[in-house]
């Protein structure tokens, strides 16, 4: 009996398989082939779970119990960046997938910035209409522990004139959508601006490009 392979497994569950194919491979597990059976079986599990994720968001209490703690560590007092200067610390889309579930498609990136005693975390969503992005983020004070930065106003700009004014609420959390064009989508010319310690604004160029389903993965 032949078998399929791996990779055209992962194909069948996603559904990016040409008709002919998906019926021999249909047949093929009609005829019970207990070995290719637990292959789909696992990768649909897979492919179920990945679509689940972006869905999912821990207890609001929890993610602010583990940002105090992270704030009253000495690693943020140890690494701090130049005055002015912008550090990436986490960025979503660098973590690795497992292979094959790149056509499930994703529409959220989670971030993590540092800049002098400020440390910023962002979340950049793509909405279901693909024509609005939504910017959600915190704002910690590193110099004290489970600090917050309040009232603090911030603007999201696509680079096309059109800006967005949002003000941090008592959490240290701010909100702002915009509205993009077919032609910058996933362009990476959304910029997020706040004031620096400096006296300097502190900008940071957000990247945009969101994974979406694509058949030739």
């Amino acid at each position: 009996m032949k078998h399929f392979g791996e990779a055209e497994w992962i194909d069948f569950v996603n559904g990016v398989v040409d008709p002919a194919h998906k019926t021999a491979m249909q047949s093929h597990l009609a005829d019970g082939c207990e070995l290719c059976g637990a292959k789909v079986a696992r990768w649909e599990r897979i492919r179920q779970m990945a679509a689940r994720e972006k869905d999912y968001q821990p207890p609001r209490e929890i993610v602010h119990l583990a940002k105090a703690a992270y704030s009253a560590s000495r690693w943020p007092r140890d690494h701090k960046v130049g005055k002015g200067a912008i550090e990436l610390l986490f960025d979503s889309f660098r973590q690795p997938l497992v292979a094959g579930v790149r056509s499930v498609g994703s529409t959220t990136r989670r971030m993590l910035y540092a800049a002098s005693d400020v440390e910023i975390d962002l979340q950049v969503e793509s909405q279901p209409e693909g024509q609005t992005i939504v910017v959600t983020g915190q704002l910690l004070d590193l110099r004290k522990p489970g600090g917050v930065v309040r009232d603090m106003k911030v603007t999201l700009s696509n680079g096309r004139g059109r800006t967005i004014d949002a003000t941090t609420n008592e959490h240290g959390e701010f909100r702002a959508e915009i509205q993009f064009r077919a032609e910058i989508q996933n362009s990476g010319d959304l910029q997020l601006t706040l004031p620096g310690s400096n006296g300097e604004p502190l900008v940071i160029s957000l990247p945009v490009m969101l994974y979406a389903p694509d058949k030739d993965d």
